[in-house]
Protein backbone atom coordinates (compact mmCIF):
# COMPACT_ATOMS: atom_id res chain seq x y z
CA UNK A 1 0.00 0.00 0.00
CA UNK A 2 1.67 3.55 -0.31
CA UNK A 3 0.84 6.14 1.39
CA UNK A 4 1.75 9.73 1.75
CA UNK A 5 4.56 10.93 4.15
CA UNK A 6 1.87 13.68 5.44
CA UNK A 7 -1.03 10.48 5.69
CA UNK A 8 1.74 8.81 7.36
CA UNK A 9 2.46 11.64 9.97
CA UNK A 10 -1.12 11.79 10.51
CA UNK A 11 -1.49 8.38 11.77
CA UNK A 12 1.24 8.17 13.95
CA UNK A 13 -0.08 11.11 15.70
CA UNK A 14 -3.39 9.73 16.03
CA UNK A 15 -1.83 6.42 17.25
CA UNK A 16 -0.51 8.04 20.00
CA UNK A 17 -3.66 8.86 21.59
CA UNK A 18 -4.96 5.38 21.97
CA UNK A 19 -4.63 4.46 25.22
CA UNK A 20 -6.80 5.59 27.95
CA UNK A 21 -6.32 8.30 30.32
CA UNK A 22 -5.20 8.25 34.28
CA UNK A 23 -7.90 8.77 36.10
CA UNK A 24 -7.44 12.75 37.25
CA UNK A 25 -5.34 13.13 34.47
CA UNK A 26 -5.55 16.28 31.94
CA UNK A 27 -4.49 15.37 28.68
CA UNK A 28 -3.52 18.65 26.09
CA UNK A 29 -2.82 17.81 23.01
CA UNK A 30 -1.14 20.78 21.01
CA UNK A 31 1.05 21.62 17.53
CA UNK A 32 2.78 24.39 19.25
CA UNK A 33 5.94 22.79 18.21
CA UNK A 34 8.25 26.07 17.02
CA UNK A 35 10.10 27.39 19.24
CA UNK A 36 8.70 30.53 20.61
CA UNK A 37 4.70 28.43 21.05
CA UNK A 38 6.01 25.65 22.58
CA UNK A 39 8.53 27.67 25.19
CA UNK A 40 4.70 29.77 25.16
CA UNK A 41 2.98 26.36 25.97
CA UNK A 42 5.33 25.59 28.45
CA UNK A 43 4.92 28.39 30.39
CA UNK A 44 1.20 27.72 30.50
CA UNK A 45 1.81 23.99 31.13
CA UNK A 46 4.35 24.48 34.11
CA UNK A 47 1.94 27.82 35.77
CA UNK A 48 -1.51 25.77 35.49
CA UNK A 49 0.62 23.07 37.52
CA UNK A 50 1.67 24.61 40.22
CA UNK A 51 -1.51 26.99 40.59
CA UNK A 52 -3.70 23.09 40.60
CA UNK A 53 -1.18 20.39 42.13
CA UNK A 54 -4.22 18.42 42.49
CA UNK A 55 -3.93 18.00 38.57
CA UNK A 56 -1.58 15.79 36.89
CA UNK A 57 -0.75 17.23 33.18
CA UNK A 58 -0.02 15.07 30.14
CA UNK A 59 1.03 17.81 27.42
CA UNK A 60 1.67 15.67 23.91
CA UNK A 61 3.14 18.49 21.70
CA UNK A 62 2.89 17.41 17.27
CA UNK A 63 4.56 19.12 14.40
CA UNK A 64 1.78 21.08 12.29
CA UNK A 65 1.72 18.74 9.48
CA UNK A 66 1.14 15.84 11.70
CA UNK A 67 -1.79 17.36 13.77
CA UNK A 68 -3.22 18.67 11.18
CA UNK A 69 -3.52 14.91 9.66
CA UNK A 70 -4.73 13.59 12.74
CA UNK A 71 -6.84 15.84 14.72
CA UNK A 72 -10.40 14.74 13.20
CA UNK A 73 -9.24 11.05 13.69
CA UNK A 74 -8.66 11.58 17.11
CA UNK A 75 -11.46 13.80 18.34
CA UNK A 76 -13.47 11.18 17.04
CA UNK A 77 -12.14 8.27 18.68
CA UNK A 78 -9.92 8.98 22.10
CA UNK A 79 -9.36 12.65 22.32
CA UNK A 80 -7.57 14.62 24.70
CA UNK A 81 -9.38 17.07 27.09
CA UNK A 82 -8.08 20.53 25.43
CA UNK A 83 -6.61 20.73 22.02
CA UNK A 84 -5.23 23.61 20.01
CA UNK A 85 -7.03 25.19 16.95
CA UNK A 86 -7.80 28.29 15.23
CA UNK A 87 -10.94 30.63 15.48
CA UNK A 88 -13.58 31.40 13.17
CA UNK A 89 -14.47 29.31 10.04
CA UNK A 90 -11.19 26.86 10.91
CA UNK A 91 -13.21 25.66 13.44
CA UNK A 92 -16.52 25.10 12.20
CA UNK A 93 -16.46 21.59 10.76
CA UNK A 94 -15.51 20.38 14.29
CA UNK A 95 -18.55 22.20 15.48
CA UNK A 96 -20.99 21.09 12.77
CA UNK A 97 -19.33 17.44 13.80
CA UNK A 98 -20.27 17.61 17.27
CA UNK A 99 -16.56 17.15 18.37
CA UNK A 100 -16.00 20.76 20.21
CA UNK A 101 -17.50 21.81 23.27
CA UNK A 102 -20.15 24.40 24.17
CA UNK A 103 -17.89 26.69 26.45
CA UNK A 104 -20.06 29.35 26.67
CA UNK A 105 -20.63 29.45 30.16
CA UNK A 106 -16.98 30.24 30.60
CA UNK A 107 -17.62 33.37 28.90
CA UNK A 108 -20.17 34.28 30.59
CA UNK A 109 -18.98 33.22 34.12
CA UNK A 110 -18.72 36.67 35.60
CA UNK A 111 -17.01 34.57 38.96
CA UNK A 112 -13.33 35.07 37.07
CA UNK A 113 -10.74 36.97 38.43
CA UNK A 114 -10.93 40.25 36.18
CA UNK A 115 -14.22 39.53 35.23
CA UNK A 116 -16.14 37.54 32.52
CA UNK A 117 -14.81 36.61 29.00
CA UNK A 118 -17.85 38.42 27.68
CA UNK A 119 -16.15 41.53 29.25
CA UNK A 120 -12.70 41.55 28.72
CA UNK A 121 -12.99 39.64 25.10
CA UNK A 122 -16.04 40.41 23.63
CA UNK A 123 -14.44 42.02 20.61
CA UNK A 124 -12.77 38.55 20.05
CA UNK A 125 -16.19 37.14 20.47
CA UNK A 126 -17.86 36.85 16.75
CA UNK A 127 -14.70 34.73 15.73
CA UNK A 128 -15.73 32.37 18.36
CA UNK A 129 -19.51 32.13 18.41
CA UNK A 130 -21.70 29.79 16.10
CA UNK A 131 -24.64 28.86 16.38
CA UNK A 132 -25.06 31.52 19.08
CA UNK A 133 -22.78 30.01 21.42
CA UNK A 134 -18.97 30.11 22.15
CA UNK A 135 -16.75 27.22 21.49
CA UNK A 136 -13.54 27.57 22.43
CA UNK A 137 -11.18 30.24 24.11
CA UNK A 138 -8.59 32.27 22.62
CA UNK A 139 -5.02 33.42 24.03
CA UNK A 140 -3.16 34.94 21.19
CA UNK A 141 -3.75 36.54 17.62
CA UNK A 142 -1.69 39.63 15.77
CA UNK A 143 -2.84 42.42 13.48
CA UNK A 144 -2.45 43.30 10.20
CA UNK A 145 -2.46 46.67 8.28
CA UNK A 146 -0.50 48.91 6.34
CA UNK A 147 3.20 49.88 7.11
CA UNK A 148 4.21 52.67 5.52
CA UNK A 149 7.52 54.96 5.43
CA UNK A 150 6.93 57.67 7.62
CA UNK A 151 9.58 59.42 6.38
CA UNK A 152 8.26 59.57 3.03
CA UNK A 153 5.23 60.57 3.67
CA UNK A 154 6.50 63.08 5.52
CA UNK A 155 8.73 64.53 2.53
CA UNK A 156 6.01 64.46 0.22
CA UNK A 157 2.86 66.15 2.50
CA UNK A 158 1.07 62.73 2.87
CA UNK A 159 -1.09 62.53 5.49
CA UNK A 160 -2.24 59.04 7.03
CA UNK A 161 -5.52 58.29 4.78
CA UNK A 162 -8.67 58.70 7.37
CA UNK A 163 -10.34 56.68 3.99
CA UNK A 164 -10.55 55.18 0.51
CA UNK A 165 -9.93 58.47 -1.73
CA UNK A 166 -7.44 59.51 0.36
CA UNK A 167 -5.94 56.17 -0.12
CA UNK A 168 -5.77 56.26 -3.53
CA UNK A 169 -4.39 60.04 -3.80
CA UNK A 170 -1.63 59.17 -1.65
CA UNK A 171 -0.94 56.55 -4.01
CA UNK A 172 -0.99 59.04 -7.05
CA UNK A 173 1.44 61.26 -5.14
CA UNK A 174 3.74 59.14 -4.36
CA UNK A 175 3.35 57.51 -8.17
CA UNK A 176 3.89 60.67 -9.42
CA UNK A 177 7.00 61.01 -6.94
CA UNK A 178 9.15 58.32 -8.63
CA UNK A 179 8.18 55.94 -5.59
CA UNK A 180 5.91 52.83 -5.72
CA UNK A 181 2.94 53.58 -3.75
CA UNK A 182 2.83 49.59 -2.88
CA UNK A 183 5.67 46.71 -2.52
CA UNK A 184 4.09 42.99 -2.44
CA UNK A 185 5.42 39.70 -2.87
CA UNK A 186 3.07 37.30 -4.22
CA UNK A 187 5.07 34.59 -5.56
CA UNK A 188 2.98 32.44 -3.03
CA UNK A 189 -0.20 33.69 -3.75
CA UNK A 190 -1.01 33.95 0.21
CA UNK A 191 -0.40 37.74 0.42
CA UNK A 192 -3.21 38.87 -2.44
CA UNK A 193 -5.33 37.64 0.14
CA UNK A 194 -4.40 39.87 2.36
CA UNK A 195 -5.25 42.69 0.22
CA UNK A 196 -8.73 40.84 -1.13
CA UNK A 197 -9.17 40.49 2.53
CA UNK A 198 -9.33 43.98 3.73
CA UNK A 199 -10.96 45.36 0.61
CA UNK A 200 -13.76 43.21 0.56
CA UNK A 201 -14.10 43.90 4.87
CA UNK A 202 -13.91 47.99 4.21
CA UNK A 203 -16.56 47.21 0.91
CA UNK A 204 -19.12 44.77 2.27
CA UNK A 205 -18.56 44.01 6.03
CA UNK A 206 -17.77 40.80 8.35
CA UNK A 207 -21.19 39.20 7.69
CA UNK A 208 -20.57 39.23 4.00
CA UNK A 209 -16.58 38.40 4.25
CA UNK A 210 -18.08 35.14 6.18
CA UNK A 211 -21.15 34.28 4.03
CA UNK A 212 -18.47 34.38 0.74
CA UNK A 213 -16.03 32.59 2.81
CA UNK A 214 -18.84 29.64 3.67
CA UNK A 215 -19.58 29.03 -0.01
CA UNK A 216 -22.81 30.86 0.57
CA UNK A 217 -22.19 33.52 -2.15
CA UNK A 218 -21.43 33.39 -5.77
CA UNK A 219 -18.06 35.03 -6.74
CA UNK A 220 -20.05 36.98 -9.74
CA UNK A 221 -22.20 38.49 -7.28
CA UNK A 222 -22.20 42.48 -7.76
CA UNK A 223 -20.74 42.81 -4.53
CA UNK A 224 -17.91 40.56 -5.08
CA UNK A 225 -17.70 42.83 -8.23
CA UNK A 226 -17.50 46.40 -6.09
CA UNK A 227 -14.42 44.91 -4.27
CA UNK A 228 -12.64 44.31 -7.35
CA UNK A 229 -13.54 47.43 -8.63
CA UNK A 230 -12.13 49.23 -5.47
CA UNK A 231 -9.00 46.87 -6.20
CA UNK A 232 -8.97 47.98 -9.89
CA UNK A 233 -7.94 51.48 -8.74
CA UNK A 234 -5.29 50.10 -7.08
CA UNK A 235 -3.73 47.68 -10.19
CA UNK A 236 -5.15 49.40 -13.35
CA UNK A 237 -3.10 52.56 -11.79
CA UNK A 238 0.27 50.98 -10.97
CA UNK A 239 0.18 51.23 -7.45
CA UNK A 240 1.78 48.24 -6.79
CA UNK A 241 5.42 46.98 -7.82
CA UNK A 242 6.06 45.64 -11.18
CA UNK A 243 6.89 41.41 -11.20
CA UNK A 244 5.31 40.86 -7.44
CA UNK A 245 4.55 37.76 -8.34
CA UNK A 246 8.55 37.01 -8.83
CA UNK A 247 8.87 37.76 -5.50
CA UNK A 248 8.55 36.25 -1.51
CA UNK A 249 7.21 38.57 0.82
CA UNK A 250 10.46 38.90 2.59
CA UNK A 251 12.03 40.13 -0.94
CA UNK A 252 9.50 42.68 -1.54
CA UNK A 253 10.11 44.22 1.78
CA UNK A 254 13.70 45.13 0.06
CA UNK A 255 11.91 47.87 -1.76
CA UNK A 256 10.50 49.60 0.99
CA UNK A 257 13.75 49.03 2.55
CA UNK A 258 15.43 51.25 0.01
CA UNK A 259 12.81 53.82 -0.09
CA UNK A 260 12.10 52.46 -3.35
CA UNK A 261 8.28 52.05 -2.06
CA UNK A 262 6.01 53.14 0.50
CA UNK A 263 3.73 50.59 1.97
CA UNK A 264 2.80 46.93 2.42
CA UNK A 265 -0.40 45.46 3.12
CA UNK A 266 0.89 42.63 5.65
CA UNK A 267 1.10 41.26 9.02
CA UNK A 268 3.13 42.74 11.85
CA UNK A 269 5.32 39.64 11.39
CA UNK A 270 7.31 41.88 9.30
CA UNK A 271 8.12 44.29 11.06
CA UNK A 272 11.20 42.42 12.44
CA UNK A 273 13.12 41.94 9.48
CA UNK A 274 12.45 45.54 8.47
CA UNK A 275 14.03 46.83 11.97
CA UNK A 276 16.79 44.26 11.02
CA UNK A 277 17.12 45.71 7.75
CA UNK A 278 18.19 48.66 9.41
CA UNK A 279 14.80 50.89 8.83
CA UNK A 280 14.13 52.52 12.19
CA UNK A 281 11.04 53.03 14.58
CA UNK A 282 11.59 57.10 13.01
CA UNK A 283 10.57 56.03 9.45
CA UNK A 284 8.71 52.84 10.25
CA UNK A 285 4.50 53.66 10.46
CA UNK A 286 1.35 51.25 10.50
CA UNK A 287 -2.13 52.33 9.76
CA UNK A 288 -5.39 51.05 10.18
CA UNK A 289 -6.59 50.07 6.36
CA UNK A 290 -9.29 52.56 5.30
CA UNK A 291 -12.29 53.58 5.49
CA UNK A 292 -14.06 52.03 1.68
CA UNK A 293 -17.80 52.28 2.01
CA UNK A 294 -19.04 54.78 4.82
CA UNK A 295 -20.25 53.93 8.53
CA UNK A 296 -19.40 50.25 7.83
CA UNK A 297 -17.85 48.93 10.70
CA UNK A 298 -14.41 47.46 10.52
CA UNK A 299 -13.28 44.49 10.70
CA UNK A 300 -9.64 42.85 10.91
CA UNK A 301 -7.55 40.03 9.63
CA UNK A 302 -6.61 39.12 12.92
CA UNK A 303 -5.32 35.32 13.00
CA UNK A 304 -6.17 33.84 16.24
CA UNK A 305 -4.71 31.25 18.48
CA UNK A 306 -7.55 29.09 20.83
CA UNK A 307 -7.94 26.05 22.96
CA UNK A 308 -11.05 23.99 22.86
CA UNK A 309 -12.64 21.23 24.97
CA UNK A 310 -13.30 18.28 22.89
CA UNK A 311 -16.89 16.60 23.28
CA UNK A 312 -15.43 13.55 23.85
CA UNK A 313 -13.03 14.16 26.45
CA UNK A 314 -13.20 12.64 29.55
CA UNK A 315 -11.67 15.07 32.10
CA UNK A 316 -13.81 18.04 31.39
CA UNK A 317 -14.11 19.44 34.75
CA UNK A 318 -10.08 20.43 34.73
CA UNK A 319 -10.27 21.46 30.58
CA UNK A 320 -13.03 24.11 31.89
CA UNK A 321 -10.38 24.87 34.92
CA UNK A 322 -7.39 25.36 32.07
CA UNK A 323 -9.67 27.06 29.51
CA UNK A 324 -10.84 29.79 32.27
CA UNK A 325 -7.00 30.12 33.81
CA UNK A 326 -5.73 30.60 30.08
CA UNK A 327 -7.85 33.84 29.79
CA UNK A 328 -7.21 35.21 32.44
CA UNK A 329 -5.19 38.65 31.50
CA UNK A 330 -2.07 38.19 33.57
CA UNK A 331 -1.66 34.99 32.09
CA UNK A 332 -2.16 36.14 28.52
CA UNK A 333 0.43 38.57 29.31
CA UNK A 334 3.19 36.46 29.84
CA UNK A 335 2.33 34.03 27.31
CA UNK A 336 2.24 36.61 24.58
CA UNK A 337 5.18 38.26 25.93
CA UNK A 338 6.79 35.44 25.11
CA UNK A 339 5.54 34.75 21.63
CA UNK A 340 5.83 38.93 20.27
CA UNK A 341 2.55 38.75 19.83
CA UNK A 342 -1.11 40.62 21.22
CA UNK A 343 -3.27 39.09 23.73
CA UNK A 344 -6.82 38.59 23.45
CA UNK A 345 -7.59 40.10 27.03
CA UNK A 346 -8.33 43.56 27.00
CA UNK A 347 -6.81 43.94 30.54
CA UNK A 348 -3.74 42.55 29.51
CA UNK A 349 -0.40 44.40 29.06
CA UNK A 350 1.91 44.16 26.10
CA UNK A 351 5.69 45.08 26.02
CA UNK A 352 6.65 48.40 25.32
CA UNK A 353 7.08 48.22 21.10
CA UNK A 354 4.55 51.12 19.39
CA UNK A 355 3.41 48.23 16.32
CA UNK A 356 2.07 45.87 19.42
CA UNK A 357 1.12 48.63 21.25
CA UNK A 358 -1.14 50.05 17.97
CA UNK A 359 -2.10 46.86 16.80
CA UNK A 360 -3.77 46.20 20.33
CA UNK A 361 -5.38 49.63 20.30
CA UNK A 362 -6.89 48.43 16.96
CA UNK A 363 -8.48 44.82 17.30
CA UNK A 364 -9.44 46.34 20.60
CA UNK A 365 -12.19 48.33 19.24
CA UNK A 366 -12.54 45.85 16.12
CA UNK A 367 -16.40 44.75 15.46
CA UNK A 368 -14.74 41.61 14.67
CA UNK A 369 -11.69 39.54 13.70
CA UNK A 370 -11.62 38.06 10.07
CA UNK A 371 -8.66 34.90 10.18
CA UNK A 372 -7.14 35.07 6.89
CA UNK A 373 -8.22 34.02 3.72
CA UNK A 374 -7.07 30.73 3.94
CA UNK A 375 -7.92 30.09 7.25
CA UNK A 376 -11.80 31.28 6.42
CA UNK A 377 -12.10 29.31 3.62
CA UNK A 378 -11.85 25.25 2.90
CA UNK A 379 -8.72 24.60 1.30
CA UNK A 380 -9.49 24.08 -2.14
CA UNK A 381 -11.01 27.27 -2.43
CA UNK A 382 -8.33 29.24 -0.88
CA UNK A 383 -5.72 27.61 -3.03
CA UNK A 384 -8.03 28.23 -6.19
CA UNK A 385 -8.97 31.80 -4.60
CA UNK A 386 -5.65 33.13 -4.12
CA UNK A 387 -4.30 31.63 -7.67
CA UNK A 388 -6.92 34.04 -9.32
CA UNK A 389 -6.16 36.74 -6.73
CA UNK A 390 -2.08 36.96 -8.10
CA UNK A 391 -3.65 36.28 -11.70
CA UNK A 392 -6.05 39.43 -11.32
CA UNK A 393 -2.98 41.78 -10.11
CA UNK A 394 -0.92 40.68 -13.02
CA UNK A 395 -3.45 40.92 -15.76
CA UNK A 396 -6.24 43.04 -14.63
CA UNK A 397 -8.15 42.21 -17.63
CA UNK A 398 -8.79 38.80 -17.14
CA UNK A 399 -10.70 39.86 -14.16
CA UNK A 400 -14.41 38.59 -15.30
CA UNK A 401 -12.54 35.07 -16.51
CA UNK A 402 -11.15 34.62 -13.27
CA UNK A 403 -14.53 35.17 -11.03
CA UNK A 404 -16.33 32.94 -13.49
CA UNK A 405 -13.74 30.14 -12.75
CA UNK A 406 -13.91 30.88 -8.93
CA UNK A 407 -17.57 30.71 -9.01
CA UNK A 408 -17.32 27.57 -10.83
CA UNK A 409 -15.13 26.03 -8.16
CA UNK A 410 -17.52 27.12 -5.03
CA UNK A 411 -19.92 25.20 -7.18
CA UNK A 412 -17.72 22.18 -6.91
CA UNK A 413 -16.26 22.75 -3.31
CA UNK A 414 -18.80 23.39 -1.37
CA UNK A 415 -21.95 21.02 -2.77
Amino acid sequence: MNITRKALAGLIAGALFLGTANAGELVIATDTSDPAPKKAFQYLVDRFRKENPDVTIKWNLFDHEGYKQSIRNFLNTNPPDVANWYAGNRMLPFVKAGLFEDVSDLWADESQPGGSMNENMGHAKKSMTIDGKQWGVPYTYYQWGVYYRKDLFEKHGIAVPANFDEFVAACAKLKAAGITPITIGSKYLWTTAGVFDYLNLRVNGYEFHMDLALGKVPYTDQRVQATFDAWDKLVKSGYFIENHAAYSWQEALTPMVKGEAAMYVMGNFAVAPLREAGLTDDQLGFFQFPEITPGLPKAEDAPTDTVHIPAKAKNKKDARRFLAFLARAEVQTEVNGILGQLPINNQSEVKDDKFLIAGLNMLNNAYAMAQFYDRDAPAEMAKAGMKGFQEYMVKPGRRDAILKRLEKARKRIYK
